[in-house]
């Protein structure tokens, strides 16, 4: 997917990245070595993000960070406040320490670490683009495993989150999202979600109702693979689809409060 705007010019040049990682309860399946295998490119930097964990998750990641100095580093939440508060903390932090480039990345890796940097790579490809996101697309030659029932439930919910947001998207949900910091982003990142489920709608919503966000644009993964101990499950997909009805009536509120 890819939509066009009046540019928005970045506010930082360096070439730096910062990749967020979002972690609840995640000790019993954290792979720290992989994760930390970002920073191998010599310019990305990772924040791990412990949303209020109730077991050892905090402490493992402590352990992880500790001699890898300021390029990997830990944000810890005292209360869960769900996956997108802790992306949007971690983002608001990456951004507030003046990284040019931010995303995030699911802890479990369900994206591996070099589908990431793919990611990241399309915006130093693109310079007319702001947002590159994952896009899990089952063709040929590709490895994305994925279970029947969380495809066809995520087919059925891209369709209404493209309605939401009035562009052709295949994929918001996936874990493995790039951002250039643009005011568009400060913007976006300077309240909480109102969709603890939808939250990556919510996020793009916000972009694309900006007014000056440039291009989007999607890069279909390699690989990709259902982790066992997900916490998106059925029902909370339903959750979701309630939380796209409150977007979408959100979105005509503020549409109609800026005519």
């Amino acid at each position: 997917m890819t939509t066009a705007a009046a540019p928005s010019p970045p506010l930082a040049t360096s070439d730096r990245r910062v990749v967020v990682v979002p972690c609840f309860n995640e000790a019993e399946r954290l792979d720290g070595a992989a994760l930390l295998a970002l920073l191998d490119d010599g310019r990305t930097d990772v924040v791990f993000v412990d949303d209020g964990s109730t077991d050892a998750t905090r402490a493992s990641l402590q352990a992880l960070v500790r001699d890898r100095g300021p390029r990997a580093r830990v944000v810890g939440l005292d209360q869960n406040g769900g996956k997108g508060e802790a992306v949007r903390r971690g983002l608001l932090a990456a951004v507030d320490d003046g990284a040019p480039v931010v995303a995030f990345l699911d802890a479990d890796l369900s994206t591996p670490v070099a589908e990431m940097r793919r990611v990241l790579a399309a915006l130093d490809d693109r310079e007319d683009v702001d947002v590159a996101m994952g896009a899990r697309v089952a063709l040929l030659g590709r490895a994305i495993e994925r279970s029947p029932a969380r495809h066809y439930l995520g087919r059925v919910f891209a369709t209404a989150a493209s309605t939401v947001l009035g562009v052709r998207v295949y994929d918001t949900q996936c874990g493995a999202k790039a951002f250039r910091v643009t005011a568009a982003l400060r913007d976006a990142l300077t309240t909480p979600f109102s969709s603890r489920w939808a939250f990556d709608v919510e996020l793009l919503a916000r972009l694309l109702w900006h007014g000056d966000s440039r291009g989007f644009v999607e890069v279909p993964l390699a690989s990709w693979r259902d982790v066992k101990g997900s916490k998106l499950s059925p029902k909370a997909m339903v959750r979701a689809g309630v939380d796209l009805i409150r977007i979408a009536a959100s979105a005509r509120h503020d549409r109609r409060r800026r005519r």
